[in-house]
């Protein structure tokens, strides 16, 4: 069974914990991979070299990697150059997300010209489209990308005003991209993912809501302050 059979159908848990958060740490999120694949996960996507290593150290399951990294010159920080997908492909990432959004790249570099190297330098990787847009979506299927995320919906200037989870975006990519879709972002509840599932996408990814207990911590407070 190939890497995109293995994922149909299936819930994707997000491990992440950046340096500022009190889970920041490799053996953490190995632990909490583990807990995901015993819950059902059908993969796992993680951030930065040294969480993924762990991570397939401890569960058998795809990963979608990514590293997270700030240039001065632009706003896209999800493994953003040719430097951070060499990394991702060294250890062993069954699918390499990138942010395929269409915001200015570091240096100046066009998504088109960044993402024909990286495929021509990788034939045989999957690669996932982080997108925020419908246009996007589809630029990225054009590009030759073999995944589209909605992960970045919402988190854009062009996107900030969408009502997220965006099924709308969901459903549109899913009959029009010729691409497998991957419902990605702000999905917090089992509703969600059920509408999410009916959007017609191949699979999900669920981060904060089961593994970033400090925000849904935060949620159940703010219940109680009555925010």
């Amino acid at each position: 069974m190939n890497v995109l059979e293995k994922i149909k159908g299936g819930l994707i848990v997000s491990c992440q914990a950046l340096e500022d958060e009190p889970l920041h740490s490799s053996f953490i999120m190995a632990r909490m991979a583990k807990a995901a694949m015993l819950g059902g996960a059908a993969g796992i996507r993680a951030n930065s070299v040294q969480d993924i290593i762990e991570i397939k150290k401890t569960v058998d399951l795809p990963v979608i990697g990514i590293i997270k990294i700030e240039y001065k010159d632009s706003d896209v920080y999800i493994t953003p150059t040719i430097k951070e997908v060499d990394a991702l492909a060294e250890c062993g990432c069954e699918i390499i997300a990138i942010d395929a959004t269409n915001r200015p790249r570091p240096n100046g570099e066009t998504l088109k010209n960044f993402f024909l190297g990286v495929r021509k330098k990788y034939p045989n990787q999957l690669f996932m489209a982080d997108c925020a847009t419908f246009e996007e979506g589809m630029n990225a299927a054009s590009l030759g990308f073999d995944l589209t995320g909605t992960t970045l919906n919402g988190y854009t200037e062009e996107s900030k005003n969408d009502v997220v989870p965006n099924f709308n975006l969901m459903t549109a990519l899913s009959k029009n991209c010729q691409r497998p879709v991957i419902a990605e972002g702000n999905i917090w509840t089992t509703e969600q993912l059920r509408q999410a599932k009916n959007c017609g996408v191949h699979a999900a990814v669920i981060g904060s809501a089961i593994t970033r207990p400090m925000l849904i911590t935060r949620r159940f407070v703010n219940v109680m302050i009555g925010e």
